[in-house]
């Protein structure tokens, strides 16, 4: 035990904590504190608020603890992490909870685990520790088609739950770490020319009446966005037509926090649950467009730390942490803002560290984790 704490405390030591991120802890921290407030206003359940001041508190606690722990002793045990992200999305498929048509939740009594936002991070941590392993082997068609592999068996996992929008996410976040890994640019435009004609096949193929790649309530939803004239559709885009509506009527500086005002959208019950997906509206109505905007700086100043630190990182398992990281900030960012102000077809993803949710508000503090303790190592000539 002596010799144990010897190591601990000489590997403490070798840590550049005057290279502590704090700006990164302020930006999220104000983020989080933000979030908590609208949720209490958005909802006249305490528990929500409760829930979530209770998750901060512990993802603050692991987060500082991961900080001290450093990512190469964690790529020790990269495919342990590998198996236990497997056996969590299988367990859904047997203990989960299922709600409005999909099984994504395993009751744990005294929350929600989700453990599909569990494996964000557990891809990232993975992924890092692989193409760090295999850097000089990246293009090479063995390593490729084994990186492939690897992903595609928690994505498929998690497409089968069913979780579309995660899903789409999370590849966006693997072709994001595959480029910092160094994919050559003739890989890179050679998928490209073969994808546009797969890609413009299956949007056909989805959009025929009788198709069998989507389920009813995911086809329904990209009808909903463009048929306006349908009464499905119409059915469908009310939460977006609320939520639009809810933002516009802010204005400048909002109808504040926790108001009665006769005409709010939010007092009128017209967005269901607006304390998850749909808490952008609730910021934009109540705060209105200087909390909008604040909102959205701070994501972008989160994302924007974490390759700052990726750039300064020791090596590439380093970077591909935080650029990772920074992905999954700004593709959930940009995901959720785009279907609250609908820009986009209706799906559910977290606004981070804004939207209640202990799972996703847990996965990412813990990612912030990885990325605060990447930046503790930063590169020596620096």
């Amino acid at each position: 035990m002596a010799r144990w704490n010897k190591q601990l405390i000489a590997k403490l030591k070798k840590y550049q904590f005057n290279h502590l991120n704090v700006r990164l802890i302020i930006f999220i921290m104000t983020l989080s504190i933000l979030g908590l407030n609208v949720i209490a206003s958005a909802t006249d359940e305490s528990s929500y608020e409760q829930k979530q001041l209770f998750g901060i508190i512990i993802g603050v606690i692991a987060m500082l603890m991961i900080a001290l722990i450093d990512y190469h002793f964690l790529f020790k045990f990269a495919w342990a992490f590998c198996a236990l992200n497997l056996i969590l999305l299988l367990a859904v498929k047997f203990l989960g909870e299922e709600n409005k048509g999909a099984q994504r939740w395993i009751d744990l009594k005294v929350f929600q685990l989700q453990p599909s936002e569990l494996a964000k991070i557990f891809i990232v941590l993975f992924f890092a520790y692989f193409f760090n392993k295999y850097k000089d082997k990246i293009n090479t068609f063995k390593t490729l088609v084994l990186a492939i592999i690897l992903f595609a068996i928690p994505l498929l996992l998690i497409l089968k739950q069913p979780d579309l929008s995660t899903s789409i996410a999370i590849c966006m976040v693997f072709v994001f770490m595959i480029y910092a890994a160094g994919l050559s640019y003739k890989i890179i435009l050679g998928t490209i020319v073969v994808m546009i004609p797969v890609a413009v096949v299956l949007v056909y193929l989805i959009m025929q009446p009788n198709q069998q790649i989507l389920e009813d309530y995911q086809y329904n939803r990209i009808i909903g966005f463009y048929d306006e004239d349908n009464e499905k559709a119409k059915e469908i885009s009310y939460q977006q037509d609320n939520a639009v509506l809810a933002i516009g009527s802010g204005g400048l500086w909002g109808k504040g926090l926790n108001n009665d005002s006769a005409d709010s959208v939010k007092n009128g019950n017209l967005i269901p649950e607006p304390q998850t997906d749909f808490i952008f509206a609730i910021v934009g109505e109540e705060l209105g467009f200087a909390g909008t905007a604040s909102v959205i700086l701070l994501l972008a100043l989160i994302a924007f730390e974490c390759i700052y630190v990726g750039i300064h990182a020791p090596d590439l398992g380093g970077r591909i942490i935080c650029v990772g990281m920074a992905s999954i900030i700004a593709i959930q960012t940009f995901i959720n803002i785009s279907v609250v102000t609908k820009m986009i077809p209706n799906t559910g993803l977290t606004l981070p560290f804004v939207s209640y949710g202990l799972s996703s508000l847990l996965s990412l503090f813990m990612g912030m984790g990885l990325v605060l303790n990447v930046g503790l190592q930063r590169k020596k000539s620096l």
